[in-house]
This record gives C-alpha cells, structure tokens and sequence, in this order.
C-alpha cells in the first residue's frame, strides 16, 4: 500500500460512530480542510450512498462536486453482496477470489454485466443529464462514498478517474476494512478514512446510527437543492 492513509484511531474497531451519512460527511470535511476552498479541488461522488456525504463536505469545502456513475455487479439472489464492479464505460473488475467460490456460468455473469450496465446508463440520465465527465487534468479528485465493503466499486471509479488523467486522487470514505484499503492503496495519492475496522466481517451500515437505503427520488432531491445552492 503507497497511498497515505489518514484515520483517526480512537475510532478503530468501534460501531455507530456516526448519526447518520451527513455526520460522517461532516467528519471527513473536517480532515480534509487544507483543501477547502481551493479552485483545483473537485468532488466526486459515487450513488447512492455517496451523494449525502459528498454534499456535506462539498458544502463544508466550498468546492464543486460531480457524481462518478459505477455499481457492484450482483452475486444472483443477494442483492447486498457483489462478485465485481463495473464503470459507466463498460470496463469490469472482478473479485477473482469470491467469483472463483461462486461458480457462476458464463450466462449469469454476461446476465448481470448486461443489467448493470442498463442501470448504470439510466443512472447517468437521470442523476448528470448524461453529461460528459469532467476534465479533471491539473485537478485533485476527492472520490467520496459512504464507506467501502471489498472496495471493487471504488476500484471502478478510480479507473475513471485515472482516464480523465487527475492530477491527485484522493479517496474519501467514512467507514472501511483495512483489507480494502489495502486493496485500493496503490492506486491512490492519499486515503482519508476516520473509522477503520481491521478484524472479522465486515458491513458498511455498522457504523452508522440511523442508516437505510436511498431512492432515486431523494438522489435527485439531493442534486436539484446542490444545483439550486
């Protein structure tokens, strides 16, 4: 792992660290205030979850926000769990390990690429208009979600970003694995992360005191009130 990892360590190992998904947007702002206000700096979040937290620091930084569209390709039957991401141009990483224990045929992950794909093209109408990605030469990129699980998704997004040729790439997230951080380490300039849990599974909702799942609606609700700050 190369990239520089900030956390805080009275954290470590603890649950319910935080209120909800704006608190640990509020948290990572915080640690991240050298770049506040800085003209070269841009957030980009991935949806859903993502976009609350990426909001609070956006609004804390003073900085733009974008939104990075990519998803988990699903373990059939487990809609929570996935074997793999895959970015809005069509690039895939798979969890080798875990689709090696799965056993999925050749039909079933084309099935799944194929769905994600779809949703991955209706999620960038509806939430960026289909707009084109930013240029993001000369630019730190801040990629903001709400936590990593294996951390293939963030894996995705940073491929994009990669393409768009940042010239810093920042990883941003409340909650996370040590084992995905590692994961993704290489592949980054510096990772801020407050709450790290290094044993035992894992679930990005543990550390949340009030936690559900988005809709698109309120996603939308979210952007249009960004678009009218």
């Amino acid at each position: 792992m190369q990239a520089n990892l900030v956390d805080k360590p009275e954290l470590r190992n603890r649950h319910q660290v935080y209120a909800d998904r704006k608190d640990g947007g509020a948290c990572l702002a915080s640690m991240l205030i050298s770049y506040k206000e800085q003209p070269e700096a841009i957030v980009l979040a991935i949806p859903s979850g993502g976009v609350p937290v990426g909001l609070e620091i956006q609004h804390r930084l003073a900085i733009p926000m974008d939104l990075l569209i990519t998803r988990k390709l699903q373990i059939p039957g487990n809609t929570e769990a996935g074997f793999g991401a895959m970015t809005l141009g069509g690039q895939v990483f798979y969890n080798k390990e875990l689709l090696a224990r799965l056993h999925l045929t050749k039909d079933e992950i084309a099935q799944e690429k194929k769905k994600v794909h779809q949703e991955l093209e209706r999620r960038n109408k509806l939430y960026r208009q289909s707009r084109n990605l930013p240029d993001l030469a000369g630019f730190t990129a801040i990629l903001v979600d709400d936590g990593l699980a294996s951390g293939f998704t963030m894996m995705a997004a940073l491929a994009m970003v990669r393409e768009l040729q940042a010239a810093k790439v920042i990883v941003a997230i409340p909650t996370a694995p040590l084992s995905s951080i590692q994961r993704i380490g290489d592949e980054v300039d510096e990772i801020y992360c407050p709450h790290i849990q290094d044993y035992g599974s894992f679930a990005v909702a543990a550390a949340y005191r009030n936690w559900r799942d988005l809709d698109a609606r309120e996603v939308v609700a979210m952007l249009n009130q960004l678009k009218r700050e």
